[in-house]
C-alpha cells in the first residue's frame, strides 16, 4: 500500500441491457457470466469476469477504494456488503466512508458503534437516508462487529442546498463551527466532470446551472477532503468509500479530488453498469433499475407535482 503526504489545498441514467455471451480478450476468450435476477452481480475488467475473491486480492496495494452505487440498486448493495466483508478479512484497518451520513453527525455515529447508543436514536438523530435499513444497516453493523471506523464524509444537505441557491458565497457567512463541515477548498475551475455535469442540466440559465454545479462540487470535495483528512490521521488503514455513482465513474469526481489533494494515493474506482465495461477500474454489471415511466403523461404529472406547495427552506 502506497504511503502519503497530504496537501491541503442522481442524474437519470437510460441503459440498454448488454449480457454478453462470448467477450474476446487480447489473450484468449472470457465467458461472461449472464445475470439471473435482480440481486445478481458480475464483476469485470477488461472484459473478464472475476470473482470477489480475486477482486479483493486486486485491491490490496489501493488506499481508497471508491465503489459507486445506483441507490436502492439491491445487487449494487449486496456487492458492496461482500466486497467489505472480504475487505476486512484479508486487512487489520479498513475504514467505511459513506456520502449517506454527514460531517456534522460523525459523533453520533462513532456513539453508535461505541454502543453508547441504539439504531433508531441513531437512524433519527444522524438523519439516516429512509433505505438505510434495507441497503446500508449491513455495511454498519459489519464496520460495528469487525471494530472498524466509519467516516461520515458528506457535507450537510440544507449547506449544499443553499450553496445551489446562492453560490459558494454562501460559504462565507456559516459560523466558524459550520464551516468546518464543508471541504477548505471547492474547485470550480473547467474539467470533464463538470462538463459532464452541465450536460446533464436543462435549465436556461447558465448560473443558475454553475450554482447547481457548485452545490455538486460541494459535496465531492467534502467527500474527498474527508477521506483525505481520515488517511493522514489514520496511515494504516485502507479506505472503502461508497456513493452514487456520478461522484464515482470514471474517476471524474472524487478521485480526481483525492488525487489534487494528495497524489501520493492510489484510488481505485468500481462502478455499476449494465454494460460490460463502465469506463470505472473495475465494472460491477448489474441489471437495469426497472423504468420509472412508461408514458410521458405520467412522467409530466411527477415532475409538475414535485415540490407544490412546499416552501423552499431558507438559506439566511
Amino acid at each position: 500500500m502506497h504511503r502519503r503526504t497530504t496537501t491541503h489545498s442522481a442524474a437519470t441514467l437510460t441503459i440498454t441491457l448488454l449480457l454478453a455471451s462470448c467477450i474476446q480478450s487480447s489473450q484468449a476468450p472470457a465467458q461472461i457470466p449472464s445475470i439471473a435476477h435482480y440481486y445478481d452481480y458480475q464483476i469485470i475488467q477488461n472484459s473478464r469476469a472475476l470473482d470477489i475473491e480475486s477482486l479483493s486480492e486486486k485491491l490490496q496495494t489501493a488506499d481508497v477504494v471508491l465503489v459507486g452505487e445506483w441507490h436502492t440498486h439491491s445487487a449494487v448493495h449486496r456487492f458492496q456488503t461482500e466486497l467489505y466483508h472480504h475487505l476486512i478479512q484479508s486487512n487489520e484497518e479498513v475504514t467505511l466512508s459513506m456520502e449517506q451520513f454527514t460531517r456534522d453527525k460523525q459523533r453520533l455515529v462513532d456513539a453508535y458503534l461505541s454502543g453508547t447508543i441504539g439504531e433508531q436514536f441513531l437512524k433519527k438523530k444522524a438523519n439516516a437516508w429512509p433505505n438505510y435499513e434495507s441497503d446500508y444497516r449491513a455495511l454498519v453493523e459489519l464496520a460495528k462487529l469487525n471494530q472498524q471506523s466509519i467516516v461520515a464524509a458528506n457535507a450537510p444537505r440544507k449547506i449544499v442546498r443553499c450553496v445551489g441557491q446562492r453560490g459558494l458565497e454562501y460559504l462565507e457567512e456559516l459560523p466558524t463551527d459550520e464551516r468546518k463541515w464543508v471541504a477548505t477548498n471547492i474547485d470550480l475551475s473547467d474539467n470533464p466532470y463538470k462538463q459532464q455535469f452541465l450536460a446533464s442540466m436543462h435549465h436556461d440559465d447558465p448560473s443558475m446551472n454553475e450554482q447547481q454545479y457548485a452545490a455538486q462540487a460541494t459535496w465531492d470535495e467534502t467527500m474527498a477532503e474527508s477521506i483525505v483528512n481520515h488517511l493522514e490521521n489514520n496511515p494504516t488503514s485502507k479506505v472503502m468509500h461508497i456513493a452514487g455513482d456520478f461522484h464515482i465513474n470514471k474517476g471524474l469526481g472524487i478521485k480526481r479530488v483525492i488525487n489534487r489533494l494528495n497524489s501520493d494515493l492510489s484510488v481505485v474506482t468500481i462502478s455499476p453498469s449494465s454494460e460490460v465495461e463502465s469506463g470505472s477500474d473495475f465494472t460491477l454489471q448489474v441489471l437495469p433499475p426497472p423504468q420509472r415511466y412508461v408514458q410521458e403523461k405520467h412522467r409530466m404529472e411527477a415532475y409538475h407535482s414535485f415540490g407544490h406547495g412546499i416552501t423552499p427552506a431558507s438559506c439566511d
